[in-house]
């Protein structure tokens, strides 16, 4: 039996349960946390708002979790919201007109915000204010300046390349977090096990972390379809075999790819030609966006893929993986871990 299954809102209440409480509780990104920690020692010496910070990097690496930690270590509140959801000015005015001193405003997916709410932007972080139009019943419209409370905005995006200069500029941190080491994934494993009241070996503990591509996110997934097996099996531990049939039944491979990435893969191998990103994405009915922000990175850092003037291309050690015997003339690239 395999068994596969996407986030769901009980998946993000579990992440919620098991954040750190505090900075010193945050597990790797060291130079990030450490900056951070400076930051906001001054800004609470002066008794001044946190500069705006952005956080880059794939899905799942902790930049949300960081935004929560930032409101709490400031006193603050915190406010959320994303990119998509921020369709008009409106919609922005409305978040910024809510903002006590101090407080905190983040915005998640920040590169898929419209250009004019980001345009509407650049005056509340820079001069703490914004300009509304009134009187539109006739041909043109009065716009009025209403003062804003000095707050901090904290953004994150997977794109960091589709950020404008004006945007980008405009935050006094700019963080990019980069995939965890195996040996901090282990330690993120081991105290959310500990929250949950589930012993969890060593030996199975640095088994997941090693499967987990380096994201916290995918790491306390799979723990807790390990919890649930063990629990099935009536283990009073989650030990190396719960872990290595967890894995199993999710498919995660040795390299932490999963069924996913293996499409991928073999849509690679079967074109036996460069393919576009919008060809991949049509093949392995996926977007393009979750293709190119979530997939690829793991398998480029892999080594399975390579990107060409011409598209993607799948390189021999993605044959090597698979079992399956390289054509000639296939790139062999040297591993990057």
């Amino acid at each position: 039996m395999v068994f596969h299954e996407p986030l769901r809102p009980d998946d993000h209440e579990f992440d919620r349960a098991l954040r750190p409480a505090s900075l010193e509780a945050f597990v790797g990104q060291a130079r990030v946390v450490d900056n951070l920690r400076i930051a906001i020692a001054a800004a609470r010496g002066r008794q001044e708002p946190l500069d705006h910070v952005i956080f880059s990097g794939p899905p799942g690496l902790g930049k949300t979790t960081l935004a929560h930690l930032i409101a709490g270590e400031m006193g603050s509140n915190l406010t959320v919201t994303s990119g998509p959801a921020l369709l008009a000015p409106k919609d922005l005015a409305g978040a910024l007109s809510r903002q006590q001193r101090c407080d905190v405003l983040f915005i998640d997916e920040i590169h898929r915000m419209p250009k004019v709410v980001e345009e509407y932007l650049y005056t509340a972080m820079e001069d703490h204010a914004i300009d509304v139009s009134i009187d539109r019943g006739g041909d043109t419209g009065r716009l009025v300046r209403l003062t804003l409370q000095p707050f901090t905005l904290v953004a994150a995006t997977t794109r960091e390349g589709l950020l404008s200069g004006p945007l980008r500029t405009r935050f006094g941190l700019v963080e990019r977090l980069e995939p965890y080491p195996p040996a901090e994934i282990a330690r993120i494993l081991e105290a959310a096990a500990r929250r949950l009241g589930v012993t969890l070996e060593a030996d199975a503990a640095h088994l997941l972390a090693g499967r987990s591509r380096g994201v916290p996110r995918m790491a306390l997934r799979v723990l807790r379809r390990a919890r649930d097996l063990a629990q099935v099996r009536g283990k009073p531990s989650l030990d190396l075999d719960s872990a290595q049939e967890c894995l199993d039944r999710l498919r995660i491979d040795a390299l932490g790819l999963e069924e996913m990435d293996r499409r991928i893969l073999h849509a690679l191998i079967e074109r036996a030609e460069p393919t576009g990103l919008k060809t991949l994405a049509a093949v392995i009915d996926e977007s393009e966006d979750t293709l190119e922000e979530v997939f690829e990175p793991h398998l480029l850092r892999c080594g399975l893929i390579a990107r060409t003037p011409r598209g993607r291309i799948a390189t021999a050690r993605a044959f090597e993986h698979l079992g399956l015997r390289p054509r000639p003339g296939v790139a062999e690239l040297p591993f990057s871990g």
